[in-house]
């Protein structure tokens, strides 16, 4: 059971980082300007792969 709420508690944590890096990898400002999306969609990516697999209960 305990490791259960650690592990629920720890995906949240693991999504909530990445969403942050998924605002902060936007090509907003002028030194990333040149990156394009390529790093806020892989970051995306990663979030919602971690998203799933906290529904499905496997985080």
């Amino acid at each position: 059971m305990f490791a259960k709420i650690v592990s629920a508690l720890l995906a949240k944590i693991v999504l909530v980082v990445l969403i942050l890096l998924l605002i902060g990898a936007l090509p907003v400002w002028r030194y990333s300007a040149r990156w394009g999306f390529l790093p806020a969609a892989v970051i995306a990516i990663m979030a919602l792969v971690v998203y799933v697999f906290a529904r499905l209960g496997r985080i």
